[in-house]
């Protein structure tokens, strides 16, 4: 079995489906003919097979190479040079030509614009709509280093969900994200929320880098503090030597018992699995959370 920098075994349930049809194939072809970015395969996330075999992908905008250095993402990070105004029509092309229902839209961090990218998130947003009216659209955004007219271009965007992940416990914030603030990326979701009621919110946390279970049970408390409304859990693997170690492998059972946990706080919807990432079934956690919605409101 591949083991971590400190010589942690795998467990048998961390599998990744190797897909690589003719909708991968396509997909690849179509993201370098459109010069795009997808976070798929810049954080090398897990399921790049099995989401491109299906025809789904997290568009990368404001380029590849992000401001901060967290310890567990393997984003290029350094000085970046790219701001391309057409970036919001060639991924709304993108979509598209890939007649997506459900699309997810990320950024690298980027501390050196004004704004924070939040422009380029709405035009974004707004491309897309123009192409696929029929067609969600999530956001994946940075905090915007706590400005909140950078937020409120964001959200006056109206996208369908508004996702922003605290990615760990409290206690282990400033050691896992570089930058980032736990406090901080609640207080987004909260004004998020108080600018759109009616939008969804979302965040996700990693789990293996050291917190205890009352510490994650503590992060569910915050977040539906927050009117989090949805919530994901996986399992940190790490990308490089350079990256932070794997303290822990949890269970299937371990995070089942955490949807639990979470669906008791009341999130509507909860997605917890050691392969699951923050857009890992995006478009099913969307319909799971408007039917809870509805059964809550009987």
């Amino acid at each position: 079995m591949a083991k971590t920098k400190d010589s942690k075994p795998k467990p048998e349930w961390i599998k990744i489906k190797l897909t690589t049809g003719d909708n991968y194939k396509e997909i690849k072809n179509m993201m370098r003919s459109k010069t795009l970015h997808t976070v798929c395969e810049e954080a090398r996330c897990p399921n790049i097979y099995e989401c491109w075999a299906n025809r789904t992908a997290t568009f990368m905008i404001l380029g590849d190479i992000c401001t901060r250095a967290c310890r567990f993402c393997a984003v290029n990070t350094g000085l970046p040079t790219e701001l391309d105004l057409q970036e919001p029509e060639r991924v709304a092309e993108a979509a598209e030509q890939m007649n997506l229902q459900h699309c997810v839209v990320t950024s690298v961090a980027r501390d050196d614009l004004k704004d924070g990218g939040a422009m380029i998130f709405a035009e974004t947003v707004k491309a897309i709509r123009k192409r696929l009216p029929l067609c969600s659209v999530e956001v994946l955004i940075p905090d915007f280093m706590g400005d909140e007219e950078s937020l409120r271009i964001v959200m006056n965007a109206k996208p369908d969900i508004l996702n922003h992940n605290i990615e760990t416990v409290e206690r282990l914030s400033d050691r896992v994200r570089a930058k980032a603030k736990y406090e901080r990326s609640l207080e987004l979701l909260r004004r998020a929320k108080a600018m759109q009621p009616s939008i969804p919110t979302k965040s996700s946390i990693m789990l293996g880098v050291g917190e205890e279970w009352d510490e994650i049970l503590g992060a569910m408390d915050d977040l539906r503090a927050a009117d989090c409304d949805i919530m994901t859990i996986g399992q940190y693997l790490q990308p490089t030597q350079k990256h932070l170690d794997v303290e822990k492998y949890y269970t299937p059972e371990e995070f089942a018992k955490l949807k639990e946990e979470g669906l008791s706080r009341g999130f509507s919807h909860v997605e917890s699995g050691p392969l699951v990432r923050s857009s890992y079934h995006a478009h099913e956690q969307v319909r799971s959370a408007e039917r809870r919605k509805e059964e809550t409101a009987l």
